[in-house]
């Protein structure tokens, strides 16, 4: 096949097709409109550049739709290309709703993290964190001093993420409706704790990070890491640094799940490259937010009971005395 027609393929079938006929389904909660995650068990692949390129979230594998077809079934790239031909036609089912573009370029990534305001009480952020994803306050106001939130649009938060030099160079993006990372950012990683501290706690979300902070209550000499739910360069280069400090360890805090355990075997093998001790801290819920959530719902629970107990039944309140 020439050349022309093999291009003309790759624009005619998406990597989402592939994968929908293949079996694999949307993660809509784990999904951006630039990132499309897929699953179909303990498989994951990502879906990038509106269709045309995806790659594997642990491990080194990328592509376009004729490199998914090989990796998926199996096959030489002549029968890759005789496979794709076959979806010609196939659209599948649209998965997320395209953003306009934007009429402006938007602004340098740490102008644009300046330019926001830090959460006070009451603000939007506040009351998602706090409130919707109960994150304690004591937690984010730790935050707030290290510098590492932002109060984003329409009720929305924005975790940093960092380099060496403490400088951000991008953040996660989460609201009600809403999550995402910064349009022309960075993922490295999101970091709540002292910049010296030699226990490593790398979570998946910077909430994550938070929650397992609280859980913790901000342990002596731990720092609260995420990865912001991918495996880029800097961020394995990032955790290599850290890693190189005399004295370090790492706690794998991903989530209790297929993929959470893959993430964290590939945390551990970068431990064991750097030679240094390494353990798997596992969430007893879905995740350390949802481990916050359950203790609040307890939480309140218990205070009904209480209260309940408390209070004189009504028979009695009407008996009393005046």
């Amino acid at each position: 096949m020439k050349r022309e027609e093999i291009e003309k393929l790759r624009e005619a079938v998406s990597c989402a097709a592939v994968l929908q006929q293949a079996g694999f389904g949307v993660d809509m909660k784990e999904s951006t409109r630039r990132a499309v995650k897929f699953r179909r068990g303990a498989d994951i692949i990502i879906v990038t550049h509106e269709g045309r390129g995806w790659f594997d979230p642990l491990s080194d594998n990328k592509g376009d739709v004729f490199a998914l077809v090989s990796l998926l079934e199996h096959l030489g790239f002549s029968e890759a290309i005789d496979r794709v031909g076959e979806l010609v036609g196939y659209k599948g089912t649209p998965v997320i709703r395209k953003k306009p573009p934007a009429k402006v370029e938007p602004a340098d990534v740490l102008t644009r993290w300046q330019s926001r305001r830090v959460p006070t009480t009451g603000s939007g952020a506040w009351r998602y964190l706090c409130w919707t994803r109960a994150i304690p306050v004591f937690i984010l106001r730790c935050a707030i001093t290290r510098g590492v939130v932002r109060e984003g649009p329409f009720g929305s938060m924005w975790a940093g993420h960092s380099d060496t030099a403490g400088v951000v160079v991008g953040w996660e993006e989460r609201g009600p409706d809403w999550r995402g990372f910064a349009s022309g950012g960075s993922k490295m990683l999101f970091r709540l704790g002292p910049p010296d501290a030699l226990r490593l706690c790398v979570t998946e979300a910077a909430i994550d990070a938070m929650s397992l902070a609280a859980v913790e209550e901000l342990r002596d000499g731990s720092l609260y890491l995420s990865t912001g739910g991918g495996w880029s360069p800097k961020t394995e280069a990032a955790l290599v640094d850290l890693l190189a400090r005399p004295g370090a360890q790492l706690v794998c805090a991903t989530d209790a799940n297929n993929q959470g355990d893959a993430f964290a075997r590939r945390l551990q093998g970068l431990a064991a490259q750097a030679d240094r001790p390494s353990e798997r801290l596992r969430p007893p819920a879905g995740d350390w937010n949802e481990v916050l959530q359950q203790r609040k719902r307890e939480k309140a629970r218990n205070e009904g009971t209480e209260r309940r107990a408390a209070s004189p039944s009504t028979a009695s309140r009407e008996a009393a005395p005046g």
